[in-house]
């Protein structure tokens, strides 16, 4: 069984500011959705505590919260482990997030500036230095980056609540398949751009909606493939 041996350089610094316990919750927060602690991997208190240089107390305490969010299984006589979804699980947000970001962009495209287009182009040539990089890590921050520009875009404060609910979780879900998608996102991503810039927002809306629904396809194959 695996515990919650993490690689090299992976354990972000805890900051100083702030309630220990939240800055613990953060960190470890942060490694289940960059996929360092992995989906399934046993979470072994006193070495997660050693890991971020703390006592045990803080950790034990950010796990049970991230047990009631739905991050960590808590199993009795066993211990805590990360959770790891269902497809079902997977599916439901993913099409959620799909919904979500499809109003997006159709609203994108009615308030668009050239300057939000030239910052979307910006966000765009990121991604692709990342994903030239082959790094994977930058690659989802980037394609983050992108998709809460056009959420803001939207200037919807509901949407963009509901959008700040899923976001980790979407993070989470992408990082297997940032490779798979490759390329052919960051074109689906300038499409989209073109579309904003013109304030076509049925066209944004359709792009979006296609673009979130070939990375829910990629998340089931990659799943599918590694069983």
């Amino acid at each position: 069984m695996a515990s919650a041996a993490l690689p090299t350089g992976t354990v972000p610094k805890l900051e100083r500011p702030g309630p220990l316990r939240e800055r613990v919750y953060e960190a470890l927060l942060h490694l289940i959705v960059t996929r360092s602690l992995k989906p399934g991997q046993h979470l072994v208190e006193t070495e997660l505590a050693g890991h971020l240089g703390v006592s045990r107390q803080p950790v034990r305490e950010a796990l049970q919260r991230l047990n009631t969010e739905g991050w960590v299984d808590l199993r009795p006589a066993q211990g805590a482990f990360v959770h790891d979804p269902t497809e079902e699980e997977a599916d439901q947000l993913l099409v959620v997030r799909g919904l979500l970001e499809a109003e997006a962009a159709r609203l994108a495209a009615t308030n668009a500036t050239p300057e939000a287009t030239a910052r979307l182009r910006e966000l765009c040539e990121a991604g692709e230095r990342a994903l030239k990089a082959d790094d994977v890590d930058a690659v989802v921050a980037a394609n983050a980056d992108f998709h809460a520009y056009v959420m803001e875009l939207a200037a919807n404060s509901v949407l963009a609540e509901l959008s700040a609910q899923v976001d980790r979780r979407v993070r989470w879900f992408y990082t297997p398949v940032a490779r798979t998608r490759g390329a052919l996102s960051w074109e689906e991503h300038r499409a989209m751009i073109d579309a904003i810039e013109a304030g076509d927002d049925g066209r944004a809306q359709q792009l979006m909606r296609e673009h979130t629904e070939h990375t829910r396809t990629s998340y089931h194959e990659r799943m599918n493939a590694d069983r």
